[in-house]
């Protein structure tokens, strides 16, 4: 049979855990410069006799808790991200950053509270059978500290045999989970396009080669590739979010060169293939056919993050044992952001799934400068977190 619950014996010290996500929001740290927030983490965890394992992946932090039984030879990894973004904090309450022009702003420090507050309890009560790898993640936001973790080893000092991780996310209601069995977020590609043409004097245009005109054209012609190169059932986004020509304080100057840089979101490689190729091929006879050139500088960033099938479901169906079938969303619809846990997933089979925590209906969003992570949430996501490992390594098969 199954342990019961680990929520409620969780709830007991909620207070404590959020203390410690409150303290960890007021000193946020940048991707790979985690040093307090880590030295935090080993600290709580070799304070519960947790085997802790630091600098994998520069800042990261790994723990390793033993079941009552490790016969089964079996490891399952838990995995949250601490790091913070370059944000100046709008929010009046009383943990605010302390440290201008960073906050945490996507909530990493509700994941991390959420792993510490897994920890504790399987630490206390190790009914399983196996092994439970904390992995502490430094670098998400845009550094790939899951890449720089699995370059250090992870996998081959702790070979995990399924690994998971959550994001909160205020578009669901406060302790829903939302996962599906499949893409869960997409890859991230950066581009950045240069189109070379002829200055010249803005009253005398026909003396010019005008790479401004050339990089309208390309802004609106690269948005037929979504619209007329991808299957309308399959999924890609071509955004552009920077434009950088001339001076404002020339207005009569036609610039010679126009810089554009943005980003392409996709979910297959066939997608993502096709969409880059498409690129190039419009840019460069885009350029031509009005006198210029240009070159595209096209980097994959971030692969898409895909749950496989059998641990989603399992997940799923533990959630659903947890809190109840109408806490569950099965078949969320996919993210086009990113999220560098997929590397995890790229070497082992594992899922990704969303802890609800509301908010959205008031404007508080990921990435916002008024986002505050709702604490309510936190013994929701340590319960299912320790019930993944539990139900994954049972002390005894369930007859």
């Amino acid at each position: 049979m199954y342990p019961r619950s680990p929520l409620e014996s969780i709830r007991k010290f909620h207070n404590e855990l959020t203390l410690l996500r409150r303290d960890l929001h007021a000193n946020p740290e940048m991707g790979f410069k985690e040093l307090r927030t880590s030295g935090i983490v080993a600290g709580a965890l070799e304070a519960l006799g947790i085997e802790v394992h630091r600098g994998i992946g520069q800042t990261g932090v790994v723990g390793v808790i033993e079941g009552k039984k490790t016969d089964s030879g079996r490891m399952v990894g838990l995995r949250a991200d601490m790091d913070a973004l370059p944000i100046t904090e709008e929010n009046e309450m009383a943990h605010c950053s302390v440290q201008s022009g960073l906050m945490h702003a996507c909530g990493h420090d509700g994941h991390t509270a959420i792993l510490l507050g897994a920890a504790k309890y399987l630490a206390e009560n190790r009914n399983f059978n196996g092994k439970a790898v904390l992995i502490f993640q430094p670098a998400e936001e845009g550094l790939g500290g899951a890449k720089a973790m699995l370059s250090d080893g992870l996998f081959e000092k702790f070979p995990c045999d399924q690994i998971y991780a959550l994001h909160n996310w205020p578009a669901l209601p406060a302790g829903v989970i939302g996962i599906n069995p499949g893409p869960m977020m997409a890859a991230s590609d950066r581009f950045e396009i240069k189109i070379h043409g002829r200055g010249g004097h803005g009253a005398h245009p026909y003396q010019t080669i005008d790479p401004i005109i050339v990089a309208a054209q390309l802004i609106t012609a690269l948005q037929t590739i979504v619209s007329r190169n991808i299957h309308p059932v399959e999924s890609a986004v071509l955004s552009f979010g920077h434009i950088q020509a001339g001076s404002p304080a020339a207005p009569s100057v036609i610039p010679s060169h126009v810089t554009l840089i943005g980003t392409v979101r996709t979910f297959s490689d066939e997608v993502q293939k096709t969409v880059e190729s498409r690129m190039r091929k419009i840019i460069a006879s885009t350029a031509e056919a009005f006198g210029a050139t240009a070159e595209i500088n096209y980097q994959r960033q971030y692969p898409a993050t895909i749950n496989t099938n059998k641990e989603a479901n399992f997940l799923a169906d533990v959630a659903t044992e947890l809190f109840g079938a109408d806490h569950v969303v099965r078949d969320l619809i996919p993210s086009m952001g990113s999220e560098d846990f997929s590397y995890m997933l790229q070497q082992k089979p594992g899922a990704y799934f969303r802890l609800g925590q509301g908010g959205a209906e008031q404007g508080k969003l990921l990435h916002n400068p008024k986002f505050d992570f709702n604490d309510e949430v936190i013994p929701v996501g340590s319960a299912l977190f320790a019930a993944l490992v539990e139900r994954s390594m049972p002390l005894e098969q369930k007859q």
